[in-house]
């Protein structure tokens, strides 16, 4: 048996039915836990997230960014091509009702997303150079009680999340960059990986403040651009949404395969979709595989929770705005179930490029390719930092952290001009392994979230 199916094998396990079940079930756990506060105070957190903490008067903050900078960077991380690119897969593969289950794990997904990024904060420690730091393992070495078990699975965190920064935050996205202007505008992939290169060069030398102030003005750029075009095609196409919404939630609670799409070419239960939707509704949004809290530690606060509900935002605006866009742009526009030439069904991209030309023309290509670009590169810049801040917590120095930047620019330059597909299996596999001692930690600490929850929800009854 090779290396390969060995691979396989793995990652069908860690992204198949028992992770999701573990993902989602803990969100359920911890929404009921927090008394459903994380739903209950959304309004509370959309309006904090504009909130400059020098100017509202916070009392004591320690951090190196603004709480805004902060979501704008783990948004980069999390915004990638998952949705544009899973949303799609998700809908071939497990059928219209997949969306609706994507936003059910996101749902709970908040309560996921605010429980990690609270202990981020509490745990958090400054490094040498007087950076704030934290994350999943460090809340799992300052906040066990068994400090030889949170030694283990804090190291074991920290070494998937490594590994795991160069594929799934670098490699596949650099060359989802490279074949996405290749296809549209004929750029070599050789030009384009010279140009991401030293583009993250520049960017990423700088540290965290200097990824955060580009992060600031890109993340929210490259959102509104692409749902203010996806709310276009959705309009253009506003005849067709009635049933483009019977499919979707006829076919989420469907015990029986039921077909749709073209032509009934899309086959599903309530099974597929369930599956489909949580799995790439979680790798978009990665609510609980413990990444976006590394950038959370970095904020400037005055209270953990304040920052949990500022970045459990992340989850609603990448999953209930951005991929809903890109689904309801899909099941509007009629191309769902099309097949391909060679009589394969059209999925991925490509299905996503079909839906906005089926309103914009040629010109809805553009705009998904410019989308690939931007919310690529953006990946690049925030899992740099989980990557960086990983390997910093495993040699217990800062002295490495300029030559993993470095290193971590010209690895995609490999990522644009290479397709090494066993490279890219294997970092999926550490994305998803990164869960399982973040997970555990999530459970067995959620009586400190708890505690942290409810102190605060004193402060959220001031506003």
């Amino acid at each position: 048996m090779d290396f390969a199916v060995i691979l396989k094998a793995v990652n069908d396990f860690v992204w198949g039915p028992f992770m999701l079940v573990l993902l989602v079930g803990t969100g359920v756990f911890l929404t009921i836990r927090l008394n459903f506060l994380p739903w209950r105070n959304l309004g509370f957190a959309l309006k904090s997230i504009f909130k400059d903490p020098d100017k509202e008067g916070m009392g004591s903050r320690e951090g190196d960014i603004t709480p805004f900078q902060s979501l704008m960077t783990a948004l980069a991380a999390t915004i990638g091509t998952g949705n544009i690119v899973g949303v799609a897969t998700a809908m071939v593969m497990g059928g219209p009702g997949a969306i609706v289950w994507m936003w059910i794990s996101a749902l709970f997904g908040l309560s996921t997303k605010y429980a990690e990024s609270v202990l981020a904060v509490k745990y958090r420690e400054m490094n040498a150079d007087g950076e704030m730091v934290g994350g999943p393992m460090y809340a799992m070495k300052n906040g066990f009680k068994y400090k030889k078990l949170g030694a283990v699975m804090a190291t074991l965190f920290a070494v998937f999340a490594v590994l795991a920064s160069f594929g799934i935050g670098n490699m596949t996205q650099a060359n989802s960059i490279a074949d996405a202007l290749n296809s549209t505008f004929k750029i070599p992939n050789i030009v384009t990986g010279v140009v991401i290169t030293t583009l993250a060069l520049v960017v990423l030398v700088g540290g965290i403040k200097s990824i955060g102030k580009v992060c600031e003005k890109v993340v929210p750029f490259m959102a509104v651009l692409y749902f203010a075009c996806g709310i276009g095609v959705i309009i253009i196409n506003a005849k067709h949404i009635p049933d483009g919404l019977a499919q979707i939630f006829g076919m989420a609670f469907s015990v029986k395969a039921v077909a749709g799409g073209v032509g009934g070419n899309i086959i599903a239960t309530m099974l597929s979709a369930m599956r489909w939707g949580v799995a790439r509704g979680v790798f978009s949004n990665e609510a609980g595989l413990g990444s976006a809290p590394i950038a959370a530690a970095a904020a400037k606060t005055d209270y953990p929770s304040r920052q949990g509900y500022i970045n459990m935002t992340g989850t609603f605006f990448d999953t209930l705005v951005v991929c809903s866009v890109t689904g309801l742009v899909i099941a509007s526009s009629g191309v769902l179930g099309m097949k391909d030439a060679s009589g394969e069904l059209i999925t991925g991209v490509n299905l996503t490029i079909k839906a906005f030309e089926s309103a914009l023309g040629p010109m809805g290509s553009y705009l998904v390719s410019i989308g690939i670009m931007l919310f690529a590169f953006s990946t690049i810049l925030g899992w740099e930092y989980y990557g960086e801040k990983s390997l910093e917590f495993l040699v217990r120095s800062t002295k490495m952290n300029r030559i993993y930047r470095v290193l971590f620019s010209f690895i995609t330059f490999v990522g644009a001009t290479r397709t090494l597909q066993i490279v890219w299996d294997f970092s999926d596999t550490m994305n998803g392994l990164m869960a399982i001692p973040n997970l555990i930690c999530l459970l067995m600490l959620s009586n400190v979230v708890a505690e942290e929850c409810f102190d605060f929800q004193k402060e959220v009854k001031k506003k």
